[in-house]
């Protein structure tokens, strides 16, 4: 089964090497119609210093904690999101 991979948005650093990110995606509502934004915030595993506000890559792996399922594969630079809708 292939693995997960999403694009999100670092939030703030939850612990020694945690981070919170949240990820941003649309969906149309079966009945309306409306396009709707949903939020979800995933707790992500990664080695390196990463600031909060900075886009990057997660992947899905192995369970680290109760919480902890995903660990960070890229994270891109100098790339400011405007992701307050």
């Amino acid at each position: 089964m292939p693995k997960k991979v999403l694009k999100g948005q670092v939030v703030k650093k939850s612990g020694d090497k945690t981070y919170k990110v949240m990820v941003v995606y649309t969906k149309r509502h079966p009945k309306y119609k409306k396009i709707i934004h949903i939020r979800k915030n995933f707790l992500v595993h990664s080695e390196k210093d990463i600031n909060p506000g900075t886009m990057v890559l997660i992947e899905e792996s192995r369970r680290m904690s109760k919480l902890k399922h995903f660990k960070i594969i890229h994270v891109f630079d100098n790339i400011t999101s405007s992701t307050n809708a």
